[in-house]
């Protein structure tokens, strides 16, 4: 049987979700995912307590408080001036608190997410942080395969 390892390449469904139940990810009802152990597409925290699982394991855990995703940032809240996301954005879009939008990389080769926080007048406040940031975090997974 199989054994994760760091490096194993990975079919599996899982489920992220708050302790609330929310859930963030859940490829269960989906095709199941397929990853590379130690690339950065998990967390280093759930990473560790997928080594040594063997092949057909279903289980789940709790990581504690910012253990997935590290404490919440204050530095990672930052306002944008409207007149810039019109700029680089659709100049008739309109944003409410709660909406999620994509940032290019500097390098223009990817994207990340921003939620907006606050409406200004002239800017929006973004928040950059992870959206379970902080908080405790429970990850479901069903070990289909390992190479």
């Amino acid at each position: 049987m199989n054994l994760i390892q760091q490096g194993s390449f990975l079919t599996l469904h899982y489920r992220l979700a708050g302790l609330d139940g929310t859930d963030v990810i859940n490829t269960f009802a989906d095709k199941p995912a397929t990853l590379s152990l130690g690339t950065g597409e998990l967390s280093p925290a759930i990473e560790a307590r997928l080594i040594g699982l063997p092949e057909g394991t279903r289980t789940q855990f709790e990581l504690a408080a910012g253990e997935a995703f590290g404490p919440r940032n204050p530095d990672m809240l930052q306002r944008v001036k409207l007149s810039l996301l019109r700029q680089l954005g659709d100049p008739d879009e309109e944003y409410r608190p709660g909406d999620v939008v994509q940032f290019p990389t500097p390098d223009g080769q990817g994207s990340y997410a921003g939620l907006v926080r606050e409406v200004g007048e002239d800017w929006l406040l973004f928040d950059f942080n992870h959206p379970l940031a902080g908080q405790p975090v429970l990850f479901e997974v069903q070990v289909i395969g390992v190479l």
